[in-house]
């Protein structure tokens, strides 16, 4: 199932980051975008991680644990990604990368499926996107300002 979002009023956030890219290079917009986009999941993922199966046997070291938030994939889940996603400036992930997640999630023949991420999804997804809105427009700031104060700090040591 694919679900597709959209807001609006994000141009001037756009131009901004863009300036921000041109002035001081590609890499400062993708890690503003990295930055806005893991704080906009970490919600999503401590909800996953309440509604997640626990067992006490195996001392944390479990399906819980295994819910994080990052820009990359390991190599299991990179096979499996879909090719067809296209070129993004930056993805930011979040999941377990326990294999059992996907039987716990869905059900086997012989397990029915104990939802988790679905219902962590269903309940932040409105919340990540007014997180990126909200976020975004100070991070640029703050990113542009502590660049501008490093590149002066250099210029005055080098002067």
């Amino acid at each position: 199932m694919k679900t597709t979002v959209k807001v609006d009023g994000l141009r001037e956030l756009d131009a901004a980051l863009g300036a921000l890219a041109s002035e001081y290079g590609k890499a400062a917009g993708k890690a503003v975008l990295r930055r806005v986009g893991a704080k906009a999941l970490q919600p999503m993922a401590e909800t996953a991680r309440s509604l997640a199966p626990d067992d006490p046997a195996t001392q944390g070291n479990d399906l819980k644990a295994s819910i994080t938030v990052g820009t990359k994939l390991n190599k299991r889940q990179s096979a499996m990604a879909r090719k067809d996603e296209g070129k993004a400036l930056v993805t930011v992930y979040m999941g377990t990368n326990d294999p059992a997640g996907v039987m716990q999630e869905f059900g086997t023949v012989s397990h029915g499926p104990q939802s988790f991420m679905r219902p962590a999804f269903d309940a932040n997804a409105d919340g990540a996107i007014r997180i990126v809105a909200d976020e975004l427009g100070p991070e640029i700031e703050k990113t542009a300002t502590r660049i501008a104060k490093r590149r002066a700090a250099k210029a005055a040591r080098a002067g």
